[in-house]
């Protein structure tokens, strides 16, 4: 549990630096935009201000998460974090729509560009990002609400880098429709990874099992465990990215409760080390599996 904890407190000072960084870079860029009559940096500087109340979102989500359990919400606010992911990945869904609908606006109606106060400006942007791509990197692979954060990052340092190819055409050849061309291809990209947070964020809420976990594997390691007769009414689920956590029924010999200690014991220790799973509640069976619930088709996996 600690090497959880250690990235979520890794995750929440990496999105603080990240928000201060995108909240200055949103104003330089709204100062660029306007100085230069670029309407991409314009955009891109709203792109950022949504950037700094999705940040700001997942900062008081993941201190929310962080809060104890009590005898009303017994897994405390884990799920916050998740329905932060959930917000911010619609956000980003939106916000591919908003660079579509500008990009086919500019298709129609090219407007003028100071291309040097455009690149940079949008240089500016490139190092800023990149520096919050390094921040959140790490604890993006370990945190769902950190990830939503990251692909903004990533949204906005693409965003930088298709700016400064528009503003370098633009330069040298006066395209100006290289910048709706970019766009639709930034707002692409985006759009999938926006897709996949809100999936990932939705079989999280609706406790499927958890991405790379799969019951019919865990069936068949728990019923090789000696001692373990039968097991049924398995369910594994996540609290939160990368808290999981299952109950499951196992049947074993009748024995004293104490006999059976060292049998609990291995369970809980494959199950974290093979699955990473830290919450389990495991009842204890002497009698046959005679109701329907232990079908195979419903979950049951007997050991021979």
């Amino acid at each position: 549990m600690a090497h959880n904890h250690d990235h979520r407190a890794d995750g929440l000072k990496g999105l603080k630096w990240t928000l201060v960084l995108t909240a200055l870079l949103m104003l330089v860029e709204f100062a660029g935009g306007w100085l230069s009559g670029s309407l991409a940096l314009v955009s891109d500087a709203g792109h950022m201000l949504t950037d700094v109340l999705a940040l700001g979102l997942s900062l008081l989500a993941i201190r929310f998460a962080a809060t104890p359990a009590n005898a009303k919400k017994t897994y405390g606010f884990y799920r916050l974090e998740i329905l932060a992911a959930l917000l911010n990945g619609v956000t980003l869904i939106v916000l591919s729509g908003y660079i579509f609908y500008e990009a086919w606006q500019r298709f129609g109606s090219p407007a003028e560009i100071k291309s040097g106060i455009m690149i940079i400006v949008a240089l500016a942007g490139l190092a800023v990002n990149v520096a919050g791509f390094f921040i959140l990197r790490a604890s993006s692979k370990e945190n769902l609400n950190v990830r939503g954060a990251f692909l903004h990052v990533v949204g906005d340092l693409l965003s930088s880098v298709a700016v400064i190819i528009g503003g370098l055409i633009i330069r040298f050849t006066g395209w100006l429709l290289i910048d709706p061309i970019l766009s639709v291809l930034i707002g692409a990209m985006i759009l999938k990874g926006a897709y996949g947070l809100v999936k990932e964020s939705v079989d999280i809420l609706l406790e499927a099992a958890p991405a790379g976990i799969e019951s019919a594997e865990i069936e068949k390691v728990l019923a090789g465990i000696k001692g373990v007769k039968a097991l049924h009414h398995l369910h594994v689920w996540s609290l939160s990215s990368g808290i999981h956590a299952l109950s499951a029924h196992v049947q074993i010999d009748d024995q004293m409760t104490s006999q059976s200690d060292s049998l609990l014991a291995d369970i809980q220790e494959l199950l974290e080390h093979e699955f990473g799973i830290l919450h389990t509640t495991i009842q204890f069976e002497c009698t046959g599996c005679a109701d329907m619930i232990c079908s195979p088709a419903n979950g049951g996996a007997h050991k021979e």
